[in-house]
């Protein structure tokens, strides 16, 4: 017996964590700079460490009373009513409750290329296809409501990032209510703000508000520094709320994700130095690299520099883990994210070296 036909399923290409690559190099972990995956280099906020040991205890119960409390939380915080919250492992998770929700087989979604593949990945696992429309390098991958509506061809969801991965181009709340105003009544517009704590453009969510249209993702990964807890969620329109009890997964957020994610929401401070330092070193970066880069709104950045999977190969050599942007349909790109302050200089000296190195070799 097999599976059924998965060919047409592609599998999501991470970027290298620092014990792969210490282990495939022959390097000491402690020597290397992981700017590979946009994760939070300052770690989890101390107060959702302390909440995961106070509770470290009661992970044989179900999170049933956190799970309940986290959506209370987060409705609080945006404004509404609890139905309208979706709590999920990750944003992918919300992902994958929106296909389920959405979706009847043959159903398309349409997504950005290059973007997240898990839009794509999520509708064909629901017996879905996937339409895209593309964002071009040559415009530093700008987003508007008419790149997406020329592509647009009555699909049941599109996907919009903001800030867009691996870019970090924003799309203005003006051009989302343009591309929700402008599509099928039966179209749900599904704002993915993943790198949302970092950009200064007006969140989607009060939108969720206004209409029955639009839905917005959120994650507690990235500003929160929570990416290994897998706690995210989605703000939907209220008629869409009662449908989360029919298509969530069973207790799918952990007891010490949703522990975590309630202590962390309270800590201010650690959220608002985690994006200053992503924005201070976005900036650095841009400055800094010999190559260029793209203007981001993200805790990342995007290089142009030639020949991506070489210059990858090469920076681990010299301690620094990037993102290869090949995966991405990108091949001459690298996408870099924010560390430190310090580490993000050390980061960039190696880069520059390592493009220096390659350049003086490719020479006759």
């Amino acid at each position: 017996m097999q599976p059924r036909d998965l060919s047409d399923h592609s599998p999501y290409v991470p970027g290298r964590g620092v014990e792969e690559v210490a282990r495939d190099r022959g390097l000491d972990p402690d020597d290397l700079i992981k700017l590979s995956s946009n994760e939070n280099p300052h770690g989890p906020s101390p107060a959702a460490v302390e909440a995961i040991h106070e509770h470290a205890d009661r992970v044989h119960q179900y999170p049933k009373s956190s799970h309940t409390d986290l959506t209370a939380k987060l409705a609080a915080k945006w404004d509404v009513p609890t139905e309208q919250v979706w709590v999920s492992p990750g944003a992918d998770g919300s992902i994958d409750y929106l296909s389920r929700a959405a979706l009847e087989p043959g159903d398309a979604v349409l997504a950005p290329t290059p973007g997240f593949a898990y839009y794509g990945m999520s509708a064909r696992y629901h017996h879905g296809e996937v339409s895209e429309y593309a964002l071009s390098p040559d415009d530093d991958f700008a987003q508007d409501a008419e790149t997406v509506l020329t592509a647009y061809g009555g699909e049941r969801i599109v996907y919009l990032t903001s800030p867009h991965n691996p870019s970090g181009s924003v799309m203005p709340l003006d051009e989302v209510r343009a591309i929700a105003d402008a599509t099928a009544e039966e179209t749900l517009v599904v704002v993915d703000e993943a790198y949302g704590e970092f950009t200064e453009v007006d969140s989607a969510v009060p939108l969720t508000a206004e209409r029955d249209d639009v839905a917005v993702l959120r994650t507690f990964s990235k500003a929160y520094g929570l990416a290994g807890l897998r706690v995210g969620y989605c703000v939907v329109p209220e008629a869409w709320g009662e449908a989360y009890a029919r298509v969530n997964t069973p207790f799918a957020a952990s007891e010490l994700g949703c522990r975590a994610a309630l202590a962390a929401l309270d800590d201010e401070e650690h959220v608002a130095e985690s994006v200053e330092t992503a924005r201070w070193a976005r900036e650095y970066i841009a400055d800094e690299l010999d190559a260029p880069t793209v203007e981001s709104a993200g805790n990342f950045v995007l290089a142009e520099v030639g020949d991506a999977e070489r210059v990858a190969e090469e920076a681990q050599e010299r301690g620094v883990i990037i993102r290869d942007c090949t995966s991405f349909g990108l091949p001459s790109h690298v996408r870099i994210s924010t560390g430190t302050r310090e580490g993000t200089c050390e980061a960039v000296d190696r880069l520059n070296e390592t493009l220096s190195d390659l350049e003086l070799g490719a020479r006759p």
